[in-house]
């Protein structure tokens, strides 16, 4: 179980951390989108701050998963993230289901398997 927990972690992080840093430093060209996916886009980049704030937030979060520190922290934090991932490509780019598909199900295998660390969070006081 520790393996699988290990590469799933690693896989993530590094999917996060790759994400996040062709975004932030512009290493490759933006992808022509269309229809609802492009309006979507530039409803996002047209705040100004969220692109680079989400990005930000991907770095931090990938870079604790890969190298292994804060990862219950790091799971939650980027859960939100990885819903919202997920339902655009299930929503607007059918496409990019898959790998989508392996975000949320490696999130949601990482939270169960460190589901002990938020027994604390989820108590009724």
């Amino acid at each position: 179980m520790k393996i699988a927990v290990t590469i799933v972690r690693v896989l993530m992080g590094l999917m996060f951390v790759f994400s996040a840093v062709v975004v932030l430093f512009k290493l490759m060209p933006t992808p022509e989108l269309t229809g609802n996916m492009k309006t979507f886009n530039e409803g996002l980049a047209a705040s100004g701050y969220f692109m680079p704030f989400l990005k930000s937030v991907e770095l931090i979060s990938g870079i604790a998963l890969i190298l292994g520190f804060f990862v219950p922290l790091a799971t939650a934090v980027i859960f939100p993230i990885t819903i919202n991932i997920f339902l655009v490509h299930l929503f607007l780019a059918p496409e990019g289901l898959p790998v989508a598909i392996f975000m949320l199900c490696g999130n949601l295998f990482l939270a169960y398997y460190y589901r002990k660390n938020y027994t604390s969070m989820l108590v009724v006081k």
